[in-house]
């Protein structure tokens, strides 16, 4: 019953409130690739409000058999899609606390899908048509791998950074944790999947590499409130003349604590991975909204950390953090400043995601003798 009353309310509460996104992005997936299809130019398609297509080209070839479609059915494949790939994503992420815990595994399985699901970016992804709990899905692919020793692993990774270049921050985690024929193996695919771009639409290439990359105009303002990133938070402190020097340093910081944490956790794929995600989501010039699904492996981890229960009062607080980060998270609270707001409650309250993001970074658990067990009975241990 408890299941069924909070998908009920979560089902009108997404229906009834603001923030439907109309679509939005695959409109412009589906009317770029199917422009360049039908023998235009990739990146000179834009829609009405000046936005085109952001990604490389391989991503246009990925998204093709969708293109084809009409624009209904070529939206319902999108969210199909998602939702196959969110299914995989929870039972990666959350079975092994399941296990851990000894709660009822399916259960707990739609009580998580509908936790994601009430979740402002995850909402956010479905109803703009976006494609990150697929490069999510493709990216925890190769966590899997890894956790097994496959010779395959770094091909999910490889493939998502070849789509779109935000994942390829895991083959510096890869880097970073010596996970050396991993690394290989995502950067040999990212390689040939760009190759065999550059081979079927060169022109598109050359356009993607020399001009659409660097400009960042065309995925809007930087100083958007949507905007999450530290890149964000330095152009919302001055729209004019956003100061690149503080925005270095910011990135610097945070690199220099996740290569610490991350060193920390070097044994733990699973915090690793979290890690990984949230410095990816910080450190990228433009991070909507809907990009901090890359945060829901840190809220799980947080969750993992607290088991066995009953908690102590260590674990507690780890479990008070994961409710606040997560309550923030479904709030909203950052479209309230959309317009702009002096003062602290608008530093505050603008910068409110970020926030939660730069929180995990330095406080995600890392070691120590309630990090790991909550996925020791599915993971292999790794050098």
């Amino acid at each position: 019953m408890l299941v069924v009353a909070l998908a009920t309310t979560i089902g009108v509460a997404i229906a009834v409130l603001p923030g439907h996104r109309g679509w939005f992005d695959i409109g412009v997936y589906h009317g770029a690739v199917r422009h360049w299809a039908g023998g235009g130019q990739l990146y000179e398609w834009v829609t009405w409000n000046q936005y085109g297509f952001t990604y490389p080209p391989f991503a246009a070839l990925v998204m093709l058999p969708v293109a084809a479609l009409p624009w209904h059915p070529a939206v319902a494949a999108n969210l199909a899609c998602t939702v196959v790939a969110a299914g995989f994503l929870l039972h990666l992420l959350v079975g092994p606390v399941t296990r851990r815990a000894g709660w009822p595994k399916w259960y707990t399985f739609a009580l998580a899908g509908c936790l994601f699901a009430a979740l402002n970016p995850v909402r956010d992804t479905v109803s703009f048509g976006q494609v990150n709990v697929l490069l999510m899905a493709l990216v925890y692919a190769d966590l899997w791998l890894l956790e097994r020793r496959h010779q395959l692993a770094g091909v999910g990774i490889g493939l998502a950074a070849a789509i779109k270049l935000t994942p390829a921050v895991f083959v510096v985690y890869l880097l970073a944790t010596r996970r050396w024929r991993a690394a290989a193996t995502a950067s040999a695919t990212t390689a040939i999947a760009t190759l065999l771009a550059a081979a079927v639409a060169p022109n598109a290439t050359r356009t993607f590499f020399t001009e659409a990359l660097w400009d960042t105009g065309r995925v809007g303002k930087l100083d958007y409130v949507s905007n999450q990133s530290l890149l964000g938070l330095v152009a919302r402190l001055d729209p004019t003349h956003p100061d690149r020097l503080l925005w270095l340093c910011l990135v610097t910081a945070a690199l220099i604590v996740w290569w610490v944490r991350v060193r920390r956790a070097t044994a733990d794929e699973r915090v690793g991975f979290a890690l990984t995600g949230i410095l990816g989501v910080l450190v990228s010039p433009v991070s909507w909204a809907h990009h901090l699904v890359w945060l829901v492996p840190g809220l799980v981890v947080l969750v993992g950390a607290t088991l066995p229960w009953p908690p102590d009062r260590r674990a507690r607080r780890r479990l008070r953090a994961a409710v606040v980060a997560y309550a923030v998270l479904c709030s909203g609270v950052v479209w309230i400043f959309a317009n702009g707001s002096d003062g602290p409650h608008g530093f505050l309250g603008g910068n409110a995601y970020l926030l939660v993001a730069a929180g995990m970074l330095v406080f995600l658990p890392a070691g120590g003798d309630r990090s790991r067990p909550a996925w020791d009975e599915m993971s292999v241990p790794l050098e």
